[in-house]
């Protein structure tokens, strides 16, 4: 059975939703269904979503309770509603840094992914820009102003990273897809050619690919197992011969791809 977790917050959810995954995913072995609850900024909202806690506490089936909520007389009514089972991820680490700082924390909602940097905000706006506008190829004239350009076969999960490098990371990346007459000459596009230095190659499990395309266009030849196997195969040699870094995305999150893509990758880039 499936265990109950609630993800609390009076702004986004971000940082409590992040933090609940990856401690639960520390138990592969246990089932979880996540509701998450972004914007509890007023009473009753948060009331709501508290009485609901509790009728699954007295109904015998307590539910996990993450909460990044800022307000102490919010936090104190979660405290009260879930039974001890509140993992209060403010409470986990505030006093501890106020006593090794020396000064009282002033919460602010919202404060971590707000636009207090305007800059910043600018720079994330500008590079989200970017990635829509250079998705899938569509355009590759201004491949010189890019970070980085992932390229792949399709579906194998470069227009979701591009996207995730933009919003959390500020990054201009642009995304390729290698076709058939790519594959079928065994050679990089010139566009390509000319930007060597800055790509980075996915590939992906080809029985996950068939999965994964059989979704979008079920029983086509595009989605065939045959035709993933065979795109895989000569794009992996294509990476192996121009010696583009790759990335195995068949299971690993989007999070970890583009990480391994700031930290592993693009270092030895610049």
């Amino acid at each position: 059975m499936s265990c109950r977790v609630f993800i609390l917050s009076d702004h986004t959810g971000i940082t409590a939703g992040s933090i609940a995954r990856a401690l639960l995913a520390q138990f592969p072995h246990q089932d979880f269904a996540l509701e998450e609850h972004p914007f509890l900024d007023d009473r009753k909202k948060l009331s709501a979503v508290a009485e609901q806690i509790e009728s699954l506490l007295l109904a015998g089936i307590p539910p996990l309770v993450f909460s990044s909520i800022v307000d102490g007389d919010s936090r104190a009514l979660l405290k009260e509603k879930s039974g001890g089972r509140l993992f209060d991820i403010f409470q986990a680490f505030t006093p501890g840094l106020e006593e090794l700082l020396g000064v009282a924390a002033s919460p602010v909602a919202g404060h971590l992914h707000g636009i207090g940097n305007a800059d910043l905000y600018i720079e994330r706006i500008r590079a989200l820009d970017y990635a829509i506008i250079h998705d899938d190829g569509g355009i590759t004239k201004n491949y010189a102003k890019a970070d980085t350009i992932l390229i792949g076969v399709s579906r194998s999960g470069k227009t979701p990273t591009c996207l995730y490098l933009a919003l959390h990371n500020g990054l201009q990346a642009a995304n390729y897809p290698l076709v058939d007459e790519d594959l079928e000459a065994a050679r990089l596009p010139a566009l390509l050619q000319e930007h060597r230095g800055k790509l980075v190659a996915l590939t992906i499990d080809a029985a996950q690919l068939h999965r994964i395309r059989q979704q979008r266009r079920p029983g086509s030849r595009y989605s065939s197992l045959e035709q993933c196997q065979w795109e895989v195969h000569q794009a992996e040699a294509l990476f192996r011969k121009y010696r583009i870094p790759v990335i195995d995305t068949t299971a690993i999150s989007i999070e970890e791809i583009a990480t391994r893509i700031t930290t592993e990758i693009m270092q030895d880039m610049y």
